[in-house]
């Protein structure tokens, strides 16, 4: 039970919500007053030129006579279109996620050797430092894998004998062993929470030094370490699709930002799993599920369009599901026709989902609402914005074939998307021109007098 002194403190913040909101109001027209481009956002809906970037291409439109013409979407890799690369080594039979590392970390496709000295050093990495699992996850576990990834990689500059130095050869170093720490850390953190909070046994697993990314994340969180080699493929795929996205997407742009300040990597890092655990980013692939976990049970018919539609219409009238309005998984920033990573994941997930009944009703559902979505949407808002399906309509569903907790969807999108923040940080620190990174806000708040305290009403 709460006792006197916290009853006391509850009921004084609960009166500081309304000072607050009395104060703290901003008219919306004051944003178009002033032309103020929120999110970063042109009135178009193009991104604000920010910076320059060699890493990642993100494309879903071109510009013909000043306007926006929808396209297919493309998601380029150092100048490497993804289909092209994942297909490379797909056709190889080869995993793709340590190439594709030194890739967007270095900049060029490796030579055999190159490769294996650069997966050597990351299955050397891999195993965390000294009592670091005892004492930075055992010891203060939480209920958020994500959180507790933030937390463990501040913890790691502790471990780091030389944390603030930003040289080259330094940088590449700590990129290196947090890339190959991230799967480690998730397994632990998630093996914590699953026994600290869900009263289930813990086990941990160490890492294999013979498997790869994907092949060891499997190993680590399942109780008995099995798993097929079609599943440790097409996770190594996913992780593949979501390394990188361009130097604007919200987590790698908070990466950015803090580096330019000149901070250390781990606290770059940090802020970019901190905004990738927002649900408008990283953590809309557990909305997406969520979402459909409302639509299963209130569609009696998973097969009738005009019930599923009806369905839709309620959620972007805020009357069904998390009353957001929102439909999760559908509509992008960038993309307009198609997104790439979507196209792909809905490829191979319609492979899976053929293999069982229940799966290809469920899929069968998904590419349902892919499909009424967009007119839905132009019949509810009356936007005739372009909209397709995004990479989390999709991802989410992959994952539940594949076994994989909900709780990890979005930390498993972590283990990919270090790769790319770490190449945005060293790409951000090692440019002697780039500047501290810092917009302007407009002031609105009107001049006031001081009041002495006792003639305060």
């Amino acid at each position: 039970m709460p006792d006197e002194h916290s009853q006391s403190n509850a009921a004084f913040i609960h009166s500081l919500c309304g000072e607050f909101q009395k104060h703290n109001q901003i008219d919306p027209s004051l944003y178009q007053r002033f032309e103020v481009k929120r999110g970063l956002r042109n009135a178009d809906g193009t991104g604000v030129l920010a910076g320059i970037t060699q890493i990642g291409n993100v494309q879903g439109y071109y510009m013909q006579d000043g306007e926006k013409t929808a396209m297919p979407g493309r998601l380029i890799y150092r100048g490497i279109d993804v289909e092209d690369l994942i297909r490379g080594f797909m056709s190889e039979h080869r995993f793709g996620f340590e190439e594709t590392a030194y890739l967007l970390l270095l900049g060029s496709l490796p030579t055999r050797e190159q490769l294996d000295a650069f997966t050597r050093a990351l299955a050397e990495y891999r195993t965390l430092p000294d009592r670091f699992t005892e004492d930075m996850i055992l010891s203060a576990p939480s209920h958020d894998v994500m959180n507790k990834l933030a937390r463990s990689v501040l913890a790691l500059y502790s471990y780091d004998s030389d944390p603030d130095n930003n040289g080259i050869e330094n940088e590449l170093r700590q990129a290196m062993q947090l890339i190959a720490r991230f799967s480690t850390i998730v397994a632990h953190a998630f093996a914590a929470k699953r026994h600290y909070f869900d009263n289930d046994s813990l086990y941990l697993h160490r890492p294999q030094d013979d498997l790869s990314v994907a092949q060891n994340f499997l190993h680590s969180i399942r109780r008995d370490n099995r798993y097929t080699e079609e599943e440790a493929r097409l996770l190594d795929l996913c992780l593949v699709l979501h390394m990188e996205h361009g130097g604007g997407n919200n987590s790698a742009f908070a990466c950015r930002v803090l580096s330019s300040s000149g901070t250390d990597i781990y606290s770059s890092i940090a802020a970019a799993v901190g905004s990738l655990k927002g649900p408008r980013h990283g953590g809309a692939n557990k909305k997406v599920m969520e979402m459909f976990s409302y639509i299963e049970s209130e569609v009696k018919d998973w097969k009738d369009d005009g019930q599923i539609r009806d369905y839709l219409v309620k959620l972007l009238r805020k009357e069904g599901g998390d009353r957001s309005g929102l439909i999760y998984g559908m509509g992008h920033a960038v993309y307009t026709l198609s997104d790439p990573r979507a196209v792909i994941l809905k490829r191979f997930a319609k492979k899976l989902a053929a293999k069982d009944e229940q799966m290809l009703a469920e899929f069968e559902l998904f590419e349902a609402v892919e499909r009424l979505t967009p007119e839905v949407f132009r019949d509810i808002t009356g936007n005739e914005k372009v909209i397709c399906a995004n990479v989390d309509l999709y991802s989410g569903l992959v994952y539940k074939m594949l076994g994989i907790p909900e709780e990890l969807y979005t930390p498993l999108f972590a283990v990919a998307r270090i790769v790319g923040w770490c190449a945005h940080r060293v790409e951000e620190v090692y440019n002697p021109g780039n500047k501290i990174i810092r917009p302007a806000y407009k002031a609105v708040a009107p001049r006031r007098q001081f009041i002495p305290l006792d003639s305060r009403a």
